[in-house]
């Protein structure tokens, strides 16, 4: 594989609360501009995008927070599901992980509290974006940068909304500077304003940014997100037109094979709607990425020493392919036994007895790559938030509970498509759906959703919102799963106590 840097050396500035961090910085494969990061030729902005960044950055940099997209993220997107099991040592992650896995979670999990600080942090660094574009009288810009830049705001801000409600449920709306005990709005409230901020977003962003601004938000991931913001409150005829709008935008296709979408040199393809970005190199090696592959890299020692072993694929997940399909084995990594010697997708032979049967292969790194920069652990391995087969069954899902002749076509083409890829050629195998039905033919896309993306943190939330939930995680094994409570997590205990009773608990906690 030939890589090459993707960020130069460069001086990051990071804007985390009122203090400014520098350090330095690189990257693989592009010559991009890092998020979060300015080099000398751009700052303030002359070739840059504008005077804002500086705020925006620091939006973008909180993405990378453990707090945000590591192990609490993890825990209660995934390992809560059926896809995953908590994997590692049975004791690993105590009480929070175990909980997490198995239910009932408790208002003290430690998992929760973080969850809720790290998301509102990131929304505090959108809403000061926010206000210096409209109150700092000393930044002169066009109104069209001012513009772009609250939608860029709004967007990040739409997105860490979007977990919290779908984690908490009723939370606070706070638009402005965190300050002082709000109470929390209902579901409703939210998903309203996640909307409006989504909307702006996609009216003022651009459908692309230059290369060296790869991974900023643009008019296609807020059009996406908003599909799935749709979707979740089962508004079909909004969310077939949001996906719709990502599809007929001319910059994504299904043109990336699977097996390349979850390699580093996949990463910002023309799969990826939105990515979180990650740097690292061998000077500096964590300091600019994300520990999301740690999380789940193979626990075991030497060159196998690459995590913490979390986020096991389960057999349920397993069991859930049809014959022969390669999105399994790309997938689902398998620990070699006394009778049968596995392989990465690099070609080396998996070791005998490691604490896992299974783990995801997903987020397995290149070992050129951890040979280079002299770490096994994949801090530079980007996460991807929403890809296009994600918002191409999307679109199947609302054309066909919309329903009509015209409409079960749509979802038909758009799920047979997501297929015809997966297959890549073999037509032995993945024959395209036929089923005109509509309950049928929402169980085809149902399950195409799981194994399509499989590991990737929507298995859950999908589950909840079709009302499928308690069956599923209890036929998986989960007994203590209870509708009435676990579709949400308990609003921390300690948010409780410090609001001075302000904020109230989820039923059943």
């Amino acid at each position: 594989m030939k890589s090459f840097n993707k960020f130069y050396t460069v001086v990051v500035l990071l804007l985390i609360s009122s203090s400014i961090v520098t350090v330095t910085g690189c990257k693989k494969f592009l010559d991009t501009q890092a998020q979060g990061s300015y080099n000398l030729e751009n700052y303030p902005y002359p070739g840059g995008s504008g005077p804002y960044d500086q705020f925006i950055f620091a939006a973008y940099n909180d993405l990378r927070s453990f707090n945000v997209h590591s192990q609490s993220f993890i825990t209660a997107s995934s390992i809560r599901s059926d896809d995953a099991d908590k994997g590692s040592t049975p004791a690993d992650g105590g009480a929070n992980a175990i909980d997490m896995d198995n239910f009932p979670v408790q208002p003290s999990n430690g998992f929760c509290n973080t969850l809720w600080t790290g998301y509102y942090a990131l929304i505090n660094k959108c809403n000061t974006t926010i206000s210096q574009v409209v109150n700092n009288a000393a930044i002169v810009a066009p109104a069209q940068i001012k513009d772009q830049t609250i939608a860029e705001a709004k967007f990040i801000r739409a997105y860490g909304y979007f977990n919290l409600v779908r984690f908490f449920g009723r939370v606070p709306l706070v638009d402005t500077g965190i300050s002082g005990n709000i109470p929390q709005s209902t579901a409703a409230q939210v998903y309203a304003f996640i909307e409006n901020d989504l909307n702006f977003a996609a009216a003022n962003l651009p459908l692309n940014w230059d290369p060296k601004f790869v991974g900023r938000a643009t008019s296609g991931a807020a059009n996406g997100l908003l599909a799935k913001v749709y979707l979740t409150q089962q508004k079909w005829a909004q969310a077939m037109a949001a996906a719709n709008a990502v599809m007929t935008s001319g910059q994504y296709d299904l043109s990336t094979t699977y097996d390349k979408i979850f390699r580093e040199e996949g990463e910002n393809s023309k799969e990826s709607v939105f990515e979180v970005q990650a740097t690292a190199s061998a000077a500096i090696q964590t300091a600019n990425g994300v520990q999301y592959a740690q999380i789940q890299g193979i626990r075991g020692t030497g060159v196998w020493d690459q995590g913490w072993g979390w986020n096991s694929p389960s057999t349920f997940l397993e069991a859930a392919y049809e014959p022969n399909d390669p999105r399994k084995n790309r997938t689902i990594m398998y620990t070699s036994t006394a009778t049968t010697t596995y392989q990465t997708i690099y070609g080396e032979n998996l070791p005998v007895g490691l604490p896992n049967p299974r783990y995801n292969n997903k987020v397995y790194t290149n070992p050129a790559l951890r040979s280079s920069y002299g770490n096994r652990f994949g801090y530079w391995m980007n996460v991807r938030i929403l890809r296009y087969a994600d918002v191409v069954l999307m679109y199947a899902e609302a054309a066909n509970e919309i329903g009509g002749t015209a409409n079960t076509t749509a979802a038909l083409a758009a799920l047979n498509s997501v297929r015809a890829r997966a297959r890549n050629g073999n037509n032995s195998i993945l024959p395209n759906v036929t089923v005109t039905d509509q309950a049928l033919l929402r169980d085809a896309i149902r399950k195409e959703r799981r194994v399509e993306l499989a590991m990737e943190h929507d298995r859950f939330f999908d589950l909840v919102r079709w009302g499928i939930a308690q069956d599923a995680l209890q036929a998986a094994g989960k007994p203590n799963f209870n509708n009435s409570r676990d579709v949400l997590l308990p609003i921390p205990q300690t948010q409780i106590d410090l609001s001075a009773g302000v904020l109230t608990q989820n039923p059943g906690y």
